[in-house]
């Protein structure tokens, strides 16, 4: 549940234990005026100093004032008819939820006494001893509810972070895997074209390739930021999508990419092809930035258990061990272990390098 959500389930809890007993005092002795006088006015304090407040909670000043006046208004009613008792229920969780720290405790010690005091119990303890067993069962129940509060509003606080700051990291890699690889080969076409000045027909080939990039990054950006599958997945199917990719990228670098499938293809989870896809992007964006290779190839392999893509290149290689990865990897790497998948990297100096990205999908 959000940070939210248990608020409203606590307003819930106060507004149906407060039904509860106005529909149990009416039925069992009747209309009484001045009892539903207090309840009216009770539920309008609370839907207006604090269901509208949101933003007060857990605040000394000013919900302090209004937790005494629920408090006040609470022995009221127990006092008018015994039927309210059960409105402690209801307002057990309210201590902790208006008041900060330490406070919440103190209140829910007032609340607790304040209720007991209030149907006469403390009065009838020397005749009834186990009435102070009552008491203090209520108070430990008050205080374990707190410590079960606290906790449900600081898991809820701890998700909240985990969600932003896992946000945070899917906005950086799908700004990665859009604006900057679309930058990346804008760049080159301009640096091509620069070389290309004698020949006019090469620069303007350049330029509109360079033109092309940048509205494609500039769509897939936009569709990335909504959170939406990669463009070329919601035309065709995965493999039909690396395809595309591969014949574009061709287009722009001049290497020759081809894309090779084995197995059945079929439907994979959302967030696996899209983890694929752009692992194949990232890829092919790393052949153009770093290999010198005359030939890339995509191998798509459908397996029982699990689908795994290799990136080959024939290009200059690297000694893994002496660096360790960009940000891509890195990204790639986060991508495929949210879905359960490992990336692995195989190079040598002179031997071209192989990627590969298994996900399992049985």
């Amino acid at each position: 549940m959000d940070e939210a959500g248990w608020p409203r389930v606590f307003h819930l809890l106060f507004y149906t234990c407060l039904a509860m007993a106005a529909t149990i005092a009416a039925l069992r002795d009747g209309l009484d005026v001045a009892a539903l006088t207090l309840t009216a006015l009770m539920a309008g304090w609370y839907a207006f100093f604090i269901v509208r407040k949101p933003a007060h909670l857990e605040r000394l000043n000013p919900m302090a004032l209004h937790f005494l006046v629920l408090t006040g208004l609470n022995c009221a009613l127990v006092m008018a008819n015994s039927a309210y008792q059960s409105m402690v229920y209801g307002m057990v969780a309210l201590p902790y939820l208006l008041l900060p720290g330490v406070w919440g405790y103190a209140g829910a010690v007032l609340l607790v006494l304040s209720s007991v005091a209030a149907t006469g119990a403390f009065q009838a303890i020397p005749e009834d001893p186990s009435l102070l067993a009552f008491v203090v069962g209520n108070m430990a129940l008050t205080l374990i509810m707190g410590l079960f509060t606290k906790d449900l509003v600081r898991h809820s606080e701890q998700s909240r972070i985990v969600g932003a700051l896992e946000e945070r990291a899917r906005l950086a890699r799908e700004i990665h895997d859009t604006l900057a690889q679309g930058f990346s080969g804008i760049i080159a076409q301009l640096e091509a074209a620069e070389q290309g000045g004698d020949d006019p027909e090469a620069v303007r080939k350049r330029i509109a390739q360079a033109k092309q990039l940048a509205r494609d990054s500039l769509k897939e950006a936009r569709r990335s930021v909504d959170a939406l599958r990669p463009e070329p997945l919601e035309r065709a199917p995965l493999h039909e999508a690396l395809k595309g990719v591969a014949e574009r990228w061709s287009a722009a670098t001049g290497v020759t990419a081809t894309v090779s499938v084995d197995g059945e293809p079929r439907r994979l989870p959302e967030d696996v092809e899209a983890t694929l896809l752009r692992a194949a992007q990232e890829g092919l964006a790393n052949v153009a930035k770093h290999a010198r290779a005359g030939r890339a190839v995509l191998t798509l392999s459908y397996m029982e258990e699990e689908v795994t893509l290799d990136v080959l290149d024939d290009g200059a290689g690297f000694d893994p061990a002496g660096t360790g990865g960009g940000y891509g990897l890195v990204a790639m790497r986060e991508r495929a272990a949210r879905s359960g998948g490992t990336v692995t990297v195989e190079s040598a100096l002179g031997e071209g390098t192989a990627l590969c990205v298994s996900i399992p999908c049985a």
